[in-house]
Protein backbone atom coordinates (compact mmCIF):
# COMPACT_ATOMS: atom_id res chain seq x y z
CA UNK A 1 0.00 0.00 0.00
CA UNK A 2 1.26 3.51 -0.72
CA UNK A 3 0.03 7.07 -0.46
CA UNK A 4 -2.03 6.69 -3.62
CA UNK A 5 -4.37 4.37 -1.74
CA UNK A 6 -5.60 7.37 0.24
CA UNK A 7 -5.79 9.59 -2.81
CA UNK A 8 -2.70 11.54 -1.78
CA UNK A 9 -1.00 13.14 -4.79
CA UNK A 10 2.66 13.11 -3.74
CA UNK A 11 4.85 10.03 -3.29
CA UNK A 12 7.57 10.09 -0.64
CA UNK A 13 11.12 9.90 -2.05
CA UNK A 14 13.77 7.54 -0.73
CA UNK A 15 14.32 8.09 2.98
CA UNK A 16 17.48 5.94 3.24
CA UNK A 17 19.80 8.86 3.99
CA UNK A 18 17.50 10.47 6.55
CA UNK A 19 19.73 8.83 9.10
CA UNK A 20 22.91 9.20 11.13
CA UNK A 21 26.15 7.68 9.92
CA UNK A 22 26.57 5.48 12.98
CA UNK A 23 23.47 3.49 12.06
CA UNK A 24 25.39 2.25 9.01
CA UNK A 25 28.69 1.71 10.80
CA UNK A 26 26.90 -0.31 13.49
CA UNK A 27 25.36 -2.38 10.71
CA UNK A 28 28.77 -3.03 9.16
CA UNK A 29 30.25 -4.11 12.49
CA UNK A 30 27.27 -6.35 13.28
CA UNK A 31 27.49 -8.00 9.86
CA UNK A 32 31.16 -8.77 10.45
CA UNK A 33 30.46 -10.02 13.98
CA UNK A 34 27.67 -12.32 12.84
CA UNK A 35 25.11 -10.64 15.10
CA UNK A 36 23.24 -8.55 12.54
CA UNK A 37 20.47 -11.09 12.04
CA UNK A 38 19.62 -11.53 15.70
CA UNK A 39 15.93 -10.95 16.29
CA UNK A 40 15.60 -7.62 18.09
CA UNK A 41 12.97 -5.36 19.60
CA UNK A 42 13.38 -1.58 19.55
CA UNK A 43 10.98 0.76 21.34
CA UNK A 44 10.24 4.47 21.04
CA UNK A 45 9.38 6.22 24.30
CA UNK A 46 10.07 9.39 26.24
CA UNK A 47 11.38 9.45 29.78
CA UNK A 48 9.55 12.66 30.60
CA UNK A 49 7.09 15.11 29.10
CA UNK A 50 8.18 18.67 28.33
CA UNK A 51 8.21 20.75 31.50
CA UNK A 52 4.72 21.59 32.66
CA UNK A 53 2.89 19.50 30.05
CA UNK A 54 0.18 17.12 31.28
CA UNK A 55 0.04 14.69 28.32
CA UNK A 56 1.67 14.05 24.96
CA UNK A 57 0.07 13.47 21.55
CA UNK A 58 1.22 10.78 19.13
CA UNK A 59 1.59 12.34 15.69
CA UNK A 60 3.54 11.48 12.57
CA UNK A 61 2.73 7.77 12.54
CA UNK A 62 1.38 7.93 9.00
CA UNK A 63 4.55 9.70 7.87
CA UNK A 64 6.64 7.04 9.61
CA UNK A 65 4.84 4.34 7.62
CA UNK A 66 5.65 6.19 4.40
CA UNK A 67 9.28 6.52 5.48
CA UNK A 68 9.63 2.82 6.29
CA UNK A 69 8.10 1.85 2.94
CA UNK A 70 10.46 4.15 1.09
CA UNK A 71 13.67 3.29 2.96
CA UNK A 72 15.55 2.10 -0.12
CA UNK A 73 19.20 2.30 -1.15
CA UNK A 74 19.19 3.03 -4.88
CA UNK A 75 22.24 3.35 -7.12
CA UNK A 76 22.73 7.04 -6.39
CA UNK A 77 22.59 6.56 -2.64
CA UNK A 78 24.93 3.58 -2.76
CA UNK A 79 27.32 5.56 -4.94
CA UNK A 80 27.42 8.35 -2.38
CA UNK A 81 28.16 5.89 0.43
CA UNK A 82 30.89 4.25 -1.65
CA UNK A 83 32.48 7.55 -2.64
CA UNK A 84 32.61 8.75 0.96
CA UNK A 85 33.86 5.37 2.15
CA UNK A 86 31.10 5.30 4.77
CA UNK A 87 30.85 1.49 4.80
CA UNK A 88 32.61 -1.40 3.08
CA UNK A 89 31.54 -3.24 -0.06
CA UNK A 90 29.97 -6.14 1.82
CA UNK A 91 27.70 -3.72 3.67
CA UNK A 92 26.84 -1.86 0.46
CA UNK A 93 25.83 -5.16 -1.10
CA UNK A 94 23.58 -5.90 1.87
CA UNK A 95 22.04 -2.40 1.71
CA UNK A 96 21.29 -2.72 -2.02
CA UNK A 97 18.55 -5.25 -1.28
CA UNK A 98 17.32 -3.68 1.98
CA UNK A 99 13.59 -3.93 2.54
CA UNK A 100 12.18 -3.82 6.03
CA UNK A 101 10.48 -7.18 6.53
CA UNK A 102 9.69 -6.99 10.23
CA UNK A 103 6.73 -5.86 12.30
CA UNK A 104 5.85 -2.48 13.77
CA UNK A 105 3.35 -1.93 16.56
CA UNK A 106 2.47 1.41 18.06
CA UNK A 107 -0.01 3.70 19.68
CA UNK A 108 -2.49 4.69 16.97
CA UNK A 109 -1.88 8.17 15.68
CA UNK A 110 -3.81 10.81 17.60
CA UNK A 111 -3.67 8.83 20.86
CA UNK A 112 -2.23 10.48 23.97
CA UNK A 113 0.86 9.18 25.75
CA UNK A 114 2.82 9.59 28.98
CA UNK A 115 6.38 9.04 30.27
CA UNK A 116 7.43 5.47 29.57
CA UNK A 117 4.64 4.75 27.10
CA UNK A 118 5.98 2.37 24.38
CA UNK A 119 4.78 4.67 21.63
CA UNK A 120 6.21 2.49 18.87
CA UNK A 121 7.77 -0.98 18.82
CA UNK A 122 9.91 -2.17 15.90
CA UNK A 123 10.60 -5.91 15.66
CA UNK A 124 12.90 -7.65 13.20
CA UNK A 125 16.57 -8.34 12.81
CA UNK A 126 19.01 -5.95 14.46
CA UNK A 127 20.23 -4.95 11.02
CA UNK A 128 16.76 -4.04 9.77
CA UNK A 129 15.66 -2.22 12.90
CA UNK A 130 18.75 -0.20 13.73
CA UNK A 131 18.69 1.60 10.37
CA UNK A 132 15.26 3.10 11.08
CA UNK A 133 16.12 4.82 14.35
CA UNK A 134 16.90 8.32 13.12
CA UNK A 135 14.14 8.72 10.57
CA UNK A 136 11.48 7.42 12.97
CA UNK A 137 12.63 9.71 15.76
CA UNK A 138 12.94 12.76 13.52
CA UNK A 139 9.33 12.35 12.40
CA UNK A 140 7.75 11.44 15.73
CA UNK A 141 9.67 14.02 17.76
CA UNK A 142 8.75 16.89 15.46
CA UNK A 143 5.16 15.96 14.71
CA UNK A 144 4.27 14.98 18.27
CA UNK A 145 5.66 18.27 19.60
CA UNK A 146 3.54 20.27 17.15
CA UNK A 147 0.44 18.16 17.79
CA UNK A 148 0.80 18.60 21.56
CA UNK A 149 0.94 22.37 21.16
CA UNK A 150 -2.01 22.23 18.78
CA UNK A 151 -3.99 20.14 21.23
CA UNK A 152 -3.45 22.65 24.02
CA UNK A 153 -4.46 25.47 21.71
CA UNK A 154 -7.58 23.70 20.47
CA UNK A 155 -8.56 22.91 24.04
CA UNK A 156 -8.15 26.58 24.96
CA UNK A 157 -10.14 27.63 21.89
CA UNK A 158 -13.11 25.44 22.74
CA UNK A 159 -15.48 25.23 19.78
CA UNK A 160 -13.87 28.12 17.93
CA UNK A 161 -11.87 26.96 14.88
CA UNK A 162 -8.12 27.38 14.59
CA UNK A 163 -6.19 28.19 11.41
CA UNK A 164 -2.59 27.00 11.04
CA UNK A 165 -0.55 29.74 9.38
CA UNK A 166 3.08 29.16 10.35
CA UNK A 167 4.65 28.19 7.02
CA UNK A 168 6.75 31.35 6.87
CA UNK A 169 8.15 30.70 10.34
CA UNK A 170 9.82 27.34 9.71
CA UNK A 171 11.57 25.24 7.06
CA UNK A 172 9.42 24.85 3.96
CA UNK A 173 9.15 21.06 4.30
CA UNK A 174 8.74 21.17 8.07
CA UNK A 175 5.83 23.55 7.45
CA UNK A 176 3.93 20.83 5.60
CA UNK A 177 4.52 18.31 8.40
CA UNK A 178 3.56 20.94 10.97
CA UNK A 179 0.26 21.59 9.19
CA UNK A 180 -0.49 17.87 9.27
CA UNK A 181 0.37 17.59 12.97
CA UNK A 182 -1.67 20.68 13.79
CA UNK A 183 -4.68 19.13 12.06
CA UNK A 184 -4.22 15.99 14.17
CA UNK A 185 -4.14 18.18 17.29
CA UNK A 186 -7.42 19.90 16.50
CA UNK A 187 -6.77 22.71 14.00
CA UNK A 188 -9.44 23.10 11.34
CA UNK A 189 -7.47 24.42 8.37
CA UNK A 190 -4.13 25.67 7.09
CA UNK A 191 -2.86 28.53 4.98
CA UNK A 192 -0.19 26.27 3.45
CA UNK A 193 -1.19 25.02 0.01
CA UNK A 194 1.43 22.26 0.00
CA UNK A 195 -0.20 20.77 3.09
CA UNK A 196 -3.59 20.98 1.43
CA UNK A 197 -2.24 19.31 -1.69
CA UNK A 198 -0.29 16.61 0.14
CA UNK A 199 -2.76 15.76 2.93
CA UNK A 200 -6.11 17.14 1.77
CA UNK A 201 -6.29 19.55 4.73
CA UNK A 202 -8.77 22.41 4.18
CA UNK A 203 -6.96 25.59 3.09
CA UNK A 204 -7.92 29.22 3.70
CA UNK A 205 -6.56 32.70 3.01
CA UNK A 206 -7.54 36.03 1.47
CA UNK A 207 -5.14 39.00 1.74
CA UNK A 208 -2.33 40.62 3.71
CA UNK A 209 -1.49 44.23 4.51
CA UNK A 210 0.51 44.41 1.29
CA UNK A 211 -2.70 44.26 -0.74
CA UNK A 212 -4.15 47.23 1.12
CA UNK A 213 -0.90 49.19 0.79
CA UNK A 214 -0.83 48.49 -2.94
CA UNK A 215 -3.91 50.64 -3.47
CA UNK A 216 -4.27 54.41 -3.18
CA UNK A 217 -7.08 54.04 -0.67
CA UNK A 218 -8.12 51.28 1.72
CA UNK A 219 -11.58 51.52 0.17
CA UNK A 220 -10.14 50.65 -3.24
CA UNK A 221 -8.40 47.58 -1.80
CA UNK A 222 -11.58 46.36 -0.11
CA UNK A 223 -13.63 46.94 -3.25
CA UNK A 224 -11.13 45.02 -5.37
CA UNK A 225 -11.15 42.10 -2.97
CA UNK A 226 -14.94 41.96 -2.74
CA UNK A 227 -15.21 42.21 -6.53
CA UNK A 228 -12.84 39.27 -6.87
CA UNK A 229 -13.73 37.01 -3.94
CA UNK A 230 -17.31 37.98 -3.14
CA UNK A 231 -19.04 39.51 -0.16
CA UNK A 232 -18.32 36.48 2.01
CA UNK A 233 -14.59 37.22 2.00
CA UNK A 234 -12.48 38.20 5.03
CA UNK A 235 -11.19 41.78 5.04
CA UNK A 236 -8.08 42.77 7.02
CA UNK A 237 -9.04 45.88 8.99
CA UNK A 238 -5.99 46.95 10.98
CA UNK A 239 -3.71 48.47 8.33
CA UNK A 240 -4.67 52.00 9.32
CA UNK A 241 -7.61 52.93 11.55
CA UNK A 242 -9.65 49.89 12.63
CA UNK A 243 -12.96 51.67 13.20
CA UNK A 244 -12.79 53.43 9.83
CA UNK A 245 -11.82 50.19 8.10
CA UNK A 246 -14.76 48.30 9.61
CA UNK A 247 -17.15 51.03 8.53
CA UNK A 248 -15.75 50.98 4.99
CA UNK A 249 -15.81 47.18 4.85
CA UNK A 250 -19.51 47.03 5.69
CA UNK A 251 -20.33 49.86 3.29
CA UNK A 252 -18.72 47.93 0.45
CA UNK A 253 -19.68 44.33 1.27
CA UNK A 254 -22.89 45.02 3.17
CA UNK A 255 -24.16 42.85 6.05
CA UNK A 256 -23.15 39.80 4.02
CA UNK A 257 -19.48 40.49 4.77
CA UNK A 258 -18.00 37.15 5.78
CA UNK A 259 -15.40 38.22 8.34
CA UNK A 260 -12.90 40.82 9.41
CA UNK A 261 -9.39 39.97 10.55
CA UNK A 262 -7.50 41.77 13.31
CA UNK A 263 -3.73 41.28 13.35
CA UNK A 264 -2.42 43.77 15.91
CA UNK A 265 -3.18 45.75 19.02
CA UNK A 266 -4.95 44.80 22.22
CA UNK A 267 -6.96 41.96 20.70
CA UNK A 268 -9.37 41.67 23.63
CA UNK A 269 -10.27 45.35 23.58
CA UNK A 270 -10.30 45.69 19.80
CA UNK A 271 -12.44 42.58 19.33
CA UNK A 272 -15.13 43.94 21.68
CA UNK A 273 -15.14 47.31 19.91
CA UNK A 274 -15.29 45.72 16.46
CA UNK A 275 -18.12 43.40 17.45
CA UNK A 276 -20.13 46.31 18.78
CA UNK A 277 -19.48 48.33 15.64
CA UNK A 278 -20.39 45.45 13.31
CA UNK A 279 -23.64 44.86 15.15
CA UNK A 280 -24.52 48.55 15.04
CA UNK A 281 -23.88 48.55 11.29
CA UNK A 282 -26.20 45.57 10.82
CA UNK A 283 -23.40 43.06 10.08
CA UNK A 284 -24.45 40.81 12.94
CA UNK A 285 -23.39 37.64 11.14
CA UNK A 286 -19.93 38.92 10.18
CA UNK A 287 -17.27 36.95 12.03
CA UNK A 288 -14.12 38.22 13.74
CA UNK A 289 -10.82 36.41 13.17
CA UNK A 290 -7.78 37.31 15.26
CA UNK A 291 -4.13 36.58 14.54
CA UNK A 292 -0.87 38.18 15.86
CA UNK A 293 1.59 35.89 17.71
CA UNK A 294 -1.03 33.78 19.46
CA UNK A 295 -0.27 30.83 21.72
CA UNK A 296 -2.47 28.73 24.00
CA UNK A 297 -2.29 31.31 26.77
CA UNK A 298 -3.30 34.20 24.52
CA UNK A 299 -6.13 32.09 23.11
CA UNK A 300 -7.36 31.28 26.61
CA UNK A 301 -7.25 34.97 27.54
CA UNK A 302 -9.62 35.67 24.64
CA UNK A 303 -12.20 33.13 25.76
CA UNK A 304 -14.63 35.88 26.80
CA UNK A 305 -13.97 37.99 23.72
CA UNK A 306 -16.39 38.02 20.76
CA UNK A 307 -13.91 36.14 18.58
CA UNK A 308 -14.98 33.50 16.07
CA UNK A 309 -11.65 32.00 14.95
CA UNK A 310 -7.93 32.18 15.63
CA UNK A 311 -4.95 32.11 13.28
CA UNK A 312 -1.74 30.77 14.81
CA UNK A 313 1.76 30.72 13.33
CA UNK A 314 5.10 30.95 15.09
CA UNK A 315 4.17 29.45 18.45
CA UNK A 316 2.47 26.48 16.83
CA UNK A 317 5.23 25.43 14.42
CA UNK A 318 7.84 25.74 17.19
CA UNK A 319 5.87 23.57 19.62
CA UNK A 320 4.94 26.58 21.77
CA UNK A 321 8.30 26.51 23.50
CA UNK A 322 8.89 22.75 23.21
CA UNK A 323 9.98 21.96 19.63
CA UNK A 324 10.76 18.31 20.36
CA UNK A 325 9.03 15.54 22.28
CA UNK A 326 12.41 14.13 23.46
CA UNK A 327 11.57 10.60 22.33
CA UNK A 328 14.30 7.95 22.17
CA UNK A 329 14.63 4.67 20.24
CA UNK A 330 16.17 1.92 22.35
CA UNK A 331 16.95 -1.76 21.94
CA UNK A 332 14.95 -3.42 24.75
CA UNK A 333 15.21 -7.10 23.83
CA UNK A 334 17.26 -9.32 21.53
CA UNK A 335 17.55 -13.00 20.78
CA UNK A 336 20.31 -15.13 22.29
CA UNK A 337 21.39 -16.27 18.82
CA UNK A 338 20.54 -16.09 15.12
CA UNK A 339 18.05 -18.95 15.52
CA UNK A 340 14.60 -17.49 14.68
CA UNK A 341 13.17 -19.48 17.60
CA UNK A 342 15.76 -18.30 20.12
CA UNK A 343 14.14 -16.64 23.16
CA UNK A 344 14.35 -12.90 23.64
CA UNK A 345 16.57 -11.53 26.38
CA UNK A 346 15.66 -8.17 27.95
CA UNK A 347 18.40 -5.56 27.60
CA UNK A 348 18.60 -2.03 28.95
CA UNK A 349 21.01 0.83 29.32
CA UNK A 350 22.07 1.50 32.90
CA UNK A 351 23.50 4.92 33.57
CA UNK A 352 23.26 7.92 35.83
CA UNK A 353 21.67 11.23 34.93
CA UNK A 354 18.14 9.99 34.33
CA UNK A 355 18.94 8.07 31.13
CA UNK A 356 18.19 4.57 32.38
CA UNK A 357 15.61 2.48 30.56
CA UNK A 358 13.58 -0.65 31.26
CA UNK A 359 14.31 -3.78 29.26
CA UNK A 360 11.84 -6.22 27.78
CA UNK A 361 9.23 -6.23 25.01
CA UNK A 362 6.39 -4.17 26.41
CA UNK A 363 2.65 -3.84 26.17
CA UNK A 364 0.62 -0.87 27.36
CA UNK A 365 -2.93 -0.36 28.56
CA UNK A 366 -4.85 2.55 30.02
CA UNK A 367 -6.84 1.80 33.15
CA UNK A 368 -10.12 3.69 33.52
CA UNK A 369 -12.15 4.39 36.62
CA UNK A 370 -15.84 3.56 37.06
CA UNK A 371 -16.78 6.73 35.16
CA UNK A 372 -14.58 5.92 32.18
CA UNK A 373 -11.92 8.46 33.08
CA UNK A 374 -8.28 7.46 32.67
CA UNK A 375 -6.51 6.87 35.98
CA UNK A 376 -3.22 5.19 35.00
CA UNK A 377 -1.00 4.24 32.07
CA UNK A 378 0.01 0.64 32.75
CA UNK A 379 3.15 -0.61 31.01
CA UNK A 380 4.41 -4.15 31.40
CA UNK A 381 6.18 -7.18 29.99
CA UNK A 382 4.92 -10.71 29.70
CA UNK A 383 1.24 -11.60 30.04
CA UNK A 384 -1.34 -8.80 30.04
CA UNK A 385 -3.60 -8.93 33.12
CA UNK A 386 -7.11 -10.04 32.11
CA UNK A 387 -8.70 -6.86 33.47
CA UNK A 388 -6.59 -4.81 31.00
CA UNK A 389 -6.89 -7.10 27.99
CA UNK A 390 -9.49 -4.91 26.29
CA UNK A 391 -7.68 -1.67 27.15
CA UNK A 392 -4.44 -2.34 25.27
CA UNK A 393 -3.07 0.61 23.35
CA UNK A 394 -0.64 -0.77 20.79
CA UNK A 395 -1.98 -1.72 17.38
CA UNK A 396 -0.28 -3.48 14.48
CA UNK A 397 1.06 -0.98 11.93
CA UNK A 398 3.41 -3.09 9.79
CA UNK A 399 3.24 -6.87 9.40
CA UNK A 400 6.02 -8.73 7.65
CA UNK A 401 7.18 -5.49 6.06
CA UNK A 402 3.73 -4.54 4.73
CA UNK A 403 1.85 -1.50 6.04
CA UNK A 404 -1.50 -2.66 7.45
CA UNK A 405 -2.83 0.39 9.29
CA UNK A 406 -2.68 3.46 7.07
CA UNK A 407 -5.78 5.61 7.67
CA UNK A 408 -7.34 8.95 6.66
CA UNK A 409 -6.22 12.01 8.61
CA UNK A 410 -9.77 12.86 9.70
CA UNK A 411 -9.93 9.51 11.52
CA UNK A 412 -6.71 10.37 13.33
CA UNK A 413 -8.01 13.84 14.24
CA UNK A 414 -11.25 12.41 15.65
CA UNK A 415 -9.27 9.82 17.61
CA UNK A 416 -7.30 12.53 19.34
CA UNK A 417 -10.45 14.39 20.33
CA UNK A 418 -11.89 11.19 21.80
CA UNK A 419 -8.66 10.24 23.59
CA UNK A 420 -8.28 13.66 25.17
CA UNK A 421 -11.88 13.50 26.36
CA UNK A 422 -11.12 10.40 28.46
CA UNK A 423 -8.42 12.20 30.47
CA UNK A 424 -9.09 13.86 33.82
CA UNK A 425 -10.40 17.40 33.46
CA UNK A 426 -7.12 18.83 34.74
CA UNK A 427 -5.46 17.69 31.50
CA UNK A 428 -6.87 20.75 29.75
CA UNK A 429 -5.58 23.21 32.33
CA UNK A 430 -2.79 25.40 31.04
CA UNK A 431 -1.12 25.74 34.43
CA UNK A 432 2.11 23.80 34.81
CA UNK A 433 1.87 20.39 36.40
CA UNK A 434 2.88 16.75 36.36
CA UNK A 435 1.49 14.19 33.87
CA UNK A 436 -2.25 14.01 34.38
CA UNK A 437 -2.12 10.27 35.09
CA UNK A 438 0.78 8.20 36.47
CA UNK A 439 2.66 5.47 34.63
CA UNK A 440 2.65 2.13 36.44
CA UNK A 441 5.04 -0.69 35.55
CA UNK A 442 4.12 -4.37 35.73
CA UNK A 443 7.19 -6.59 35.46
CA UNK A 444 7.00 -10.11 34.06
CA UNK A 445 8.94 -12.43 31.84
CA UNK A 446 10.00 -11.08 28.47
CA UNK A 447 7.79 -11.98 25.53
CA UNK A 448 9.22 -14.33 22.93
Amino acid sequence: MNTADLGLPVDVPSTALFTDQYELTMLQAALKAGTAERRSVFEVFTRRLPEGRRYGVVAGTGRVLDAVENFRFDAGVLGFLRERNIVDEATLEWLASYRFSGDVWGYPEGEVYFPGSPIMRVEGSFAEGVLLETVILSILNHDSAIAAAASRMSSAAGHRPLIEMGARRTHELAAVAASRAAYVGGFASTSDLAAGFRYNIPTVGTSAHAFTLLHDRERDAFQAQVNSLGRNTTLLVDTYDVAEAVRTAVEIAGPELGAVRIDSGDLLLVAHRVRQQLDELGATATKIIVTSDLDEYAIASLAAAPVDAYGVGTQLVTGSGHPTASMVYKLVARAESDDPKAPLVPVAKKSSGGKTSIGGRKWAARRLDADGVAEAEVVGTGIVPPELADRQLLVELVKGGDVVAREPLDVVRDRHTAARATLPLSATQLSRGEPVIPTEYVHGRSGS
